[in-house]
């Protein structure tokens, strides 16, 4: 009876193998857009995106899928039973076989355990699978205390709108977001009197890994202003790169 293979990872976001990362981080997006991330579905696809977005772990997978060859039997020796068998001494010679001295055979055996060893430490200092998921877990939650003061503004205060937001930034963000605030928003913000307050609604865990995690999230920023009175509300799904820094999650970037 045959059974049903398991769907790949290629097969799960619709793209061939051979699909370069631009292909499948376009189709990944698009598979993802409308899904909640709390859905089933949206940490499959993006688990997907995650192996075939790097290539290391994408050669190894490719690897793991690939069909296995079966090897050709060896063929079976003539045996001719008319024949006597050579003593030991003589099969050794006829075949070329060199005698292996105690001594080498000794040190084989020590660089083997040399290696073994290595190995082990090298494996005991891997970070384990629940140690990642914490971590990642506590990016995802900075994450979602830096993404309100980074989205938010106050003409009628803006020093204290981009103090509140600093701390939560990695130092060279900071650069980026201190150029933006102050050439931009410091520009015009009092003249218009614009003040925006963003509420996140969800969010979800792209990629995660040792020091680097990504999270989606969902933003409401309701704006009013001088010409706008009323509200206005905006959604905005948020790519938020989470940098561990000294023991702590700071934004590396963040794109809207």
């Amino acid at each position: 009876m045959s059974s049903t293979p398991n769907p790949s990872w290629y097969d799960l976001l619709g793209v061939p193998a051979d699909a370069d990362a631009d292909e499948i981080r376009a189709v990944w997006r698009t598979r993802i857009a409308d899904l909640d991330p709390t859905d089933r579905r949206f940490a499959v696809l993006n688990q997907a995106a995650e192996v075939l977005l790097d290539p290391v772990r994408r050669a190894a997978y490719d690897a793991e899928i690939a069909p296995e060859v079966a090897p050709e039997p060896a063929p079976e020796p003539v045996v001719d039973d008319e024949l006597d068998a050579p003593p030991p001494a003589t099969v050794a010679a006829t075949r070329g076989l060199a005698v292996v001295p105690g001594w080498l055979l000794a040190g084989v055996a020590v660089v083997t355990l040399i290696v073994v060893t290595a190995t082990a430490i090298v494996w005991t200092r891997e970070p384990s699978a629940a140690s990642v998921e914490s971590d990642a877990r506590a990016a995802q939650a900075a994450a979602e205390r830096a993404v309100v003061p980074i989205l938010s503004y106050d003409a009628r205060n803006l020093d204290t709108s981009k103090a509140a937001a600093q701390p939560y930034l990695t130092s060279d963000f900071r650069e980026e977001y201190d150029k933006l605030f102050d050439g931009i928003i410091a520009e015009n913000a009092p003249e218009t009197g614009t003040v925006l307050k963003a509420s996140l609604i969800r969010s979800g865990i792209v990629r995660s890994g040792e020091d680097r995690v990504q999270v989606f999230a969902l933003v409401d920023q309701t704006r009013t202003n001088k010409k706008f009175t009323e509200p206005q509300v905006y959604k905005n799904w948020v790519t938020i790169t989470m940098e561990k820094v000294d023991g702590d999650w700071l934004v590396a970037s963040l794109d809207t």
